[in-house]
């Protein structure tokens, strides 16, 4: 495989694409606010998996400067954290519906390009969320899912889909430290998500809102063990709890 890096539009959306396009497994990895695909490029690089790597970027400009998938009031924003770190599943961001739309845009036009026999959908803080949000909502089935420093939202909603995880490998990591989402926070997500009886890969780790090494790590060997399982109707073998 060619770890090249290249620049694309898939369905509307400015995308860096890292590996093989022909690659068995395909990833789709969405930045958090304020950020940039740029953001996350190097971690793709490094990981060096065989898979196919698909970054795009939010179609919302900050005005902080980056990306997001959608508009968040800066000034209530900053204020909520100023009080510590949050738990935003009682949420209902008013752009999410047409978030969801958009990525799911997306997932359609990589299954029609590339079909590629395994897809994982995820993301960090804000892409992680809409991540999940997607998976719960549309029926466009992934073999995976990746939730990095990522809290709840639109809680009510999502609780009435959670039997769509079942059986769905999830891997979710989370900064005991982390001053934006709360710790707390990340561990309630991973209670949702195993409540709904996904196969989880829980990683915590000492530290804020980033993905350290030991995130590194881990995503890696959960993204080897999906490339093993060439057919989405294989599982991961047994989950990894820590």
């Amino acid at each position: 495989m060619t770890n090249s890096e290249r620049m694309l539009e898939i369905a509307g959306l400015r995308t860096t694409a890292v590996g093989a396009a022909d690659a068995a497994l395909a990833v789709i990895l969405l930045h958090g606010y304020a950020m940039r695909p740029a953001d996350l490029t190097p971690f793709a690089h490094s990981l060096a998996v065989p898979a196919l790597f698909l970054l795009p970027q939010g179609p919302q400009h900050c005005s902080a400067g980056g990306y997001g998938w959608w508009d968040i009031d800066a000034e209530a924003r900053n204020a909520a954290v100023s009080r510590g770190p949050r738990d935003l599943a009682e949420q209902y961001p008013p752009g999410l519906g047409a978030a969801r739309e958009r990525l799911q845009q997306f997932v359609e036009a990589v299954t029609a390009e590339y079909r590629p026999e395994c897809i994982v959908v995820g993301g960090f803080s804000q892409g992680g969320m809409l991540s999940l949000d997607f998976v719960l909502r549309e029926p466009r089935p992934v073999d995976g899912l990746i939730l990095m420093s990522a809290s709840r939202i639109a809680r009510s909603d999502w609780e009435l889909q959670r039997e769509r995880l079942r059986g769905l490998p999830v891997f979710l990591s989370h900064g005991r430290t982390d001053p934006d989402l709360a710790f707390s926070a990340g561990e309630a997500l991973r209670d949702f998500v195993l409540a709904g009886a996904a196969e989880v890969s829980w990683v915590p780790f000492d530290g804020g809102h980033e993905i350290p090494l030991v995130v590194w790590r881990a995503l890696r060997k959960f993204l080897g063990a999906l490339i093993r399982c060439s057919r989405k109707e294989t599982r991961l073998p047994s989950p990894v709890h820590k």
